[in-house]
């Protein structure tokens, strides 16, 4: 699993190949792009077959057949805001890593009961943060964590030092990326 997991919202197809392009020239390898807009299936497939270096999800999957269109279109991972049972049995049955939203303990459990043990921890900063994720690790010690949201340059370190972390997710990857690219230019 990539280290970064930048959250991407594709509004319209031709703005893949630039957020793609920035996200690689800023040292990253993966995007999440988002189930959020009309041109995400389509978004997907485009990257899959242009950036085959790149590890390509989709995020923002709520349901069975949206996880259906996503995996279709080429995607290797799925991610979702909460924990969905159809969209977890669609994963298992095409062997397809899942990472559900959970930030509970009652949902953390659900998601073991999957066979899931790698939750996104959204949104981390209104659920209580770091500090949350080591409370929750104490009768949890086989789950790792990808917290988004209020995740930034501020304190990704402290979240980075924590071994609970699998990953961080994140648009700010993307808007950084495109800055960097454009100073660059």
């Amino acid at each position: 699993m990539e280290k970064f997991i930048p959250v991407v919202v594709i509004k319209e197809l031709s703005e893949t190949d630039t957020i793609l392009t920035a996200l690689k020239m800023n040292g990253i390898n993966c995007a999440e792009i988002t189930f959020r807009t009309a041109c995400a299936e389509e978004a997907i497939k485009y990257a899959v077959k242009n950036y085959p270096d790149m590890t390509i999800g989709a995020g923002t999957v709520i349901n069975a057949q949206q996880c259906h269109k996503a995996l279709d279109a080429g995607a290797t991972f799925i991610v979702s805001p909460g924990l969905s049972n159809e969209v977890a049995k669609v994963c298992q049955a095409n062997n397809v890593p899942y990472y559900p939203g959970c930030v509970t303990p009652t949902e953390i459990m659900a998601a073991l009961d999957l066979g899931i043990t790698t939750v996104k921890f959204f949104p981390a900063n209104v659920y209580g943060g770091l500090k949350a994720l080591k409370a929750l690790s104490a009768p949890f010690p086989q789950v790792k964590f990808i917290p988004t949201g209020g995740v930034d340059r501020n304190n990704i370190d402290e979240f980075l030092a924590f071994d609970k972390i699998a990953a961080i997710g994140g648009s700010f990857f993307v808007a950084e990326s495109l800055e960097k690219m454009k100073e660059k230019n």
